[in-house]
């Protein structure tokens, strides 16, 4: 027999929770063409809502499908391709905030970053809320909104503020029911060749690329749940799923006209075919009833079912959608497509039925492609035609191996999701910063930026934008915080402009200690450190600092003599006297405000006229330079040239004094 992998076919499986479909088909000229196909119920109850409860049971029907499309094919079967059950998925609403640096902007990586963080905590939420440990692959989110600030805001990228939030929707499907598909494959003698979810495969087929962009909603409405996708702009951005479907009805009947659960079934699969219907009831009476009078009877059941779906529409996309595609077996109720028209507020033309007869350029002759039912079957067979790469990919993220599933071009930051990898180690910290008390004050200096992460796929350079595919490796480097502020003293106490006494330049501020201790202006400060000055403001602070008797002295300030509550400002001439002593002036009293501004090693140096002429050495008076220590060769230049002490300074000049260290 030969292998199937040398031909064209590809063999799909619909594994329901009813039945598995099988088909064996082609694409060609753009037809949909199914050769083969095959239909088997399931014996025993072994699947519930879609997913895999035992897999030997699966597997032997599984067998006898495949069986069956081997002996039509004349092909052996060694690959598959599946999908897993998206009544299996879950959905979780978060909001993620953080706080963020005011004074830079927001980029991309801010971005990514929060929303890792959402996605992390949605998947941890879901995780919380299962009685079981179950791991869980995110297959799709979307971004509700945006807000800086509490303001709501479009895109945030590029603007500044110091809170970010995210409202997130996030859906993830459990790890274990693609674990259980491989294994059933597994013991048949089949490998997964790829596999996607339901809801994408009946997308596939029953919403046209060429409307896709429109918000379309579909709903497979099975025998337990209904599963619902969301389309928008090209791409799926929402699943759902509600716990009523078609048994709401089955039972409903059974119980209305006293039937078995099987033949309530049967009778409500006729009810959109017949208008008279012939029942049995479990006392074995058979009579005629209208299948309108059914469906009165049963309308509170049809009710529940088509608002939950509405609701659960509404619900995930925010707003009514354009429109709604019903498949599979529960959507052929009658009343059932009016009903979620009246619930979501749209025309009833706008919810659909589609059957197979709806899919474009699809050739088959088989009875079991039929009605609504086909829809997922030819789906999951066009998708793997046209996707030959499997939907789910295996990369390393630090060495750590993780699968995610592929349903858009998938990102490094949605892998660093699925790891698990804290996002708060891609942004850089500031180093720690330091407090520091002032005469009692509390004063922050914070420390430096750190350097971010570094990202590296295959051992390139790259960013969490940068696209991944299946067996890629990611090394994460995470980002390291920056530096403690490197503060010292002389930055912190800063000598304010002060003034003249008896000839000699005098600071404003004195006294100063560090922690009770004499001071090292160079010295770099440490958390907790207390800083102690004192400041001269007016006279009577001036003769507590310099223990100055005011019974004894005269104080003048710019040769008027003043009170201990005179205030002293910056470049004043304050000269104290005996009071037997007359003050002389050199110039007209009312010039000792005037002077001159140089230019000194790059500063602006204020110097008062206090005399006539103003040299070089005065300069010392008025800067902070030790001339007591020599660490070199003394330079002073003047205007470009050598200088002396005795060389006379002029408003404008620009001199330099520096040690020049030996070589």
């Amino acid at each position: 027999m030969e292998n199937l992998n040398n031909g064209s076919m590809v063999f799909a499986l619909d594994i329901g929770t009813r039945s598995i479909v099988g088909l064996l088909g082609t694409i060609e000229d753009n037809r949909i063409i199914v050769h083969y196909s095959a239909m088997e119920f399931h014996r025993d109850r072994v699947m519930y809502d879609g997913q895999i409860h035992d897999i030997d049971g699966v597997s032997k029907i599984v067998k006898t499908v495949k069986d069956n499309l081997e002996n039509q094919s004349g092909f052996r079967l060694d690959e598959v391709a599946v999908a897993a059950a998206g009544r299996s998925l879950k959905t979780c609403h978060v909001t993620i905030e953080k706080n963020i640096d005011l004074n830079r902007e927001i980029d991309r990586h801010l971005i990514n970053t929060l929303e890792i963080e959402g996605l992390q905590k949605a998947q941890n939420s879901i995780k919380d809320t299962e009685v079981n440990d179950k791991d869980y692959l995110c297959v799709g989110y979307t971004i509700k909104n945006y807000f800086l600030n509490d303001a709501l805001i479009t895109n945030p990228l590029g603007h500044r503020g110091e809170i970010l939030r995210a409202d997130i929707i996030a859906t993830f499907l459990p790890q274990i029911v693609v674990d259980g598909l491989h294994s059933v494959m597994s013991k048949v003698g089949l490998e997964i060749s790829f596999i996607t979810l339901e809801p994408i495969a009946a997308i596939e087929v029953a919403v046209p690329q060429n409307v896709r962009l429109l918000n379309i909603a579909l709903v497979d409405i099975g025998a337990g749940t209904s599963d619902i996708a969301i389309t928008k702009d090209g791409t799926i951005i929402g699943y759902a799923m509600t716990s009523t479907a078609g048994d709401e009805i089955t039972e409903a009947i059974a119980k209305g006209y006293l039937m078995d659960f099987d033949s309530a079934e049967v009778l409500k699969c006729n009810l959109n075919k017949e208008k008279i219907q012939n029942l049995t009831d479990i006392l074995g009476f058979t009579r005629e009833v209208e299948s309108n009078e059914i469906l009165d009877t049963v309308e509170e059941s049809i009710e529940l079912v088509g608002k939950e779906i509405a609701d659960s529409i509404l619900k995930q996309n925010g707003k009514p959608p354009s429109a709604v595609f019903l498949i599979g077996g529960g959507s052929q109720i009658p009343r059932l497509p009016e009903i979620i028209s009246g619930h979501l507020g749209i025309l009833k033309e706008r919810v659909a039925v589609r059957g197979i007869e709806t899919i474009q350029n699809l050739i088959h002759d088989s009875s079991t492609l039929i009605g609504p039912e086909g829809i997922t079957p030819v789906g999951i067979l066009v998708k793997a035609i046209k996707n030959r790469m499997t939907d789910f990919i295996t990369i390393k993220v630090n060495k750590n191996q993780i699968k995610l599933f592929q349903s858009k071009k998938l990102k490094v930051s949605d892998a660093l999701i699925i790891a698990g990898f804290n996002p708060r180690d891609l942004i850089p910290k500031k180093g720690q910063a330091i407090t520091v008390y002032i005469n009692g004050q509390k004063e922050i200096f914070y420390g430096e930026y750190g350097e971010p992460a570094k990202i590296y796929v295959n051992e390139q350079v790259s960013s969490l934008d940068t696209v991944i595919k299946d067996r890629d490796n990611i090394n994460i480097i995470p980002a390291q915080p920056g530096k403690p502020p490197s503060q010292r003293l002389e930055n912190v106490i800063k000598k304010e402009d002060g003034f003249i006494l008896n000839g000699q330049y005098i600071d404003f501020v004195y006294n100063i200690t560090l922690n009770g201790k004499g001071i090292n202006e160079k010295q770099v400060l440490s958390d907790g450190d207390k800083i102690e000055y004192n400041k001269i403001r007016n006279v009577e602070e001036l003769c507590d600092s310099r223990e100055i008797d005011l019974n004894v002295y005269n104080i003048y300030i710019n040769g008027k003599i003043v009170d201990k509550n005179t205030e002293i400002n910056k470049n004043d001439r304050v000269v104290v006297i005996n009071k037997d002593q007359k003050l002389e002036l050199t110039k007209d009293s009312n010039d000792y405000s005037e002077h001159i501004i140089i230019n000194c090693n790059g500063d602006h140096v204020k110097i008062p006229c206090v005399k006539d002429e103003i040299y070089f050495v005065d300069i010392f008076n008025f800067i902070d330079f030790d001339r007591s220590k020599v660490q070199g060769k003394l330079i002073l230049r003047h205007n470009g040239r050598y200088a002396n002490y005795t060389d006379k300074l002029e408003d404008g000049d620009y001199i330099e004094v520096y040690w020049e260290k030996a070589q």
